[in-house]
């Protein structure tokens, strides 16, 4: 699991350019009808509350349409905003400002979508020692925004990809033959990464203890086999090994599932049912 700082992601220029280029194609013919001498100012605000990610993006945005557009930032990735605040202030060629909105308005306010519910879900685990996690749906293409986005919220990631961790699932054991030679078979890899199974019932459970995993995924748990799972990781001779509980968590139970005192609840929902904030963007003249 990481907890990396809000530092843009390594594939933010190649993200932001395949944005623009679906958007303006052979190029922006109704910013054409502008006059190219034509400088505005415009700002950026939020018409709900929300938690704001994707500066890097709106920034990167306009550096590739126009590196003479200046952006005045009046908030930082992570804040809480009310509705009818001022994000930011942009000043620069009006046909610049015009091809570059929509892009920069659907990276700040699908980001922020994602970052407003992680908070949410993580003020519920407040006190508990216990970690909101994303998972791997995610939007194709935006992998690693939404990831980052998620931190923005104050959550944490699980593994970006198939490539920097194992999670054994049912279909990897059924084509191992089980979880013994699952895990067994993850730690002859020549690239050591952490090996966690995914177990839907307790004896799953005692299986990938005995096999030397470093995390179990608790998939589908009622909270009395919750209590009962934390209860035998801790007894274990090769535990405690870190938990983590996934599986119809909502907003309302989560903190339930939090106390039975599992390490992690990972919710695929953070950046799947995505909703994007409410945002707008008013021009107004400059010269």
């Amino acid at each position: 699991m990481t907890s990396a700082p809000l530092s843009p992601p390594a594939d933010l220029a190649s993200v932001v350019a395949a944005a623009l280029a679906e958007d303006i194609g052979g190029g922006d013919q109704t910013a054409g009808l502008v006059s190219a001498a034509r400088r505005w100012r415009a700002r950026g605000m939020t018409r709900e509350a929300a938690v704001i990610a994707g500066r890097p993006y709106v920034d990167e945005v306009f550096r590739q349409v126009d590196p003479g557009v200046t952006i005045d930032w009046q908030v930082r990735d992570g804040a809480s905003v009310e509705a009818g605040q001022v994000l930011f202030r942009l000043e620069g060629p009006a046909r610049s400002l015009l091809t570059g909105e929509r892009t920069a308005l659907n990276f700040l306010q699908t980001l922020s979508g994602t970052a407003t519910v992680t908070h949410r879900y993580v003020a519920q685990v407040v006190g508990l020692q216990c970690q909101v996690l994303d998972t791997r749906k995610t939007v194709p293409g935006l992998r690693t925004a939404q990831k980052y986005a998620v931190r923005c919220g104050g959550g944490r990631n699980h593994r970006m990809g198939l490539y920097d961790g194992v999670l054994i699932k049912e279909n990897h054991i059924i084509a191992a033959g089980s979880i013994g030679a699952a895990v067994a078979t993850a730690r002859k890899a020549a690239i050591r990464v952490p090996v966690e199974v995914e177990v839907e019932t307790l004896d799953e459970l005692r299986q990938a203890l005995d096999a030397g995993a470093d995390m179990a995924l608790l998939d589908e748990f009622p909270l009395d086999d919750l209590r009962t799972a934390v209860a035998l990781n801790r007894a274990h001779a090769n535990g405690p090994i870190k938990l983590e509980a996934s599986g119809s968590v909502t907003l309302e139970t989560l903190r339930s599932v939090a106390a039975a005192g599992v390490d992690f609840v990972s919710i695929g929902s953070l950046t799947k049912h995505v909703r994007a904030v409410d945002l707008s963007m008013r021009f107004e003249f400059a010269d």
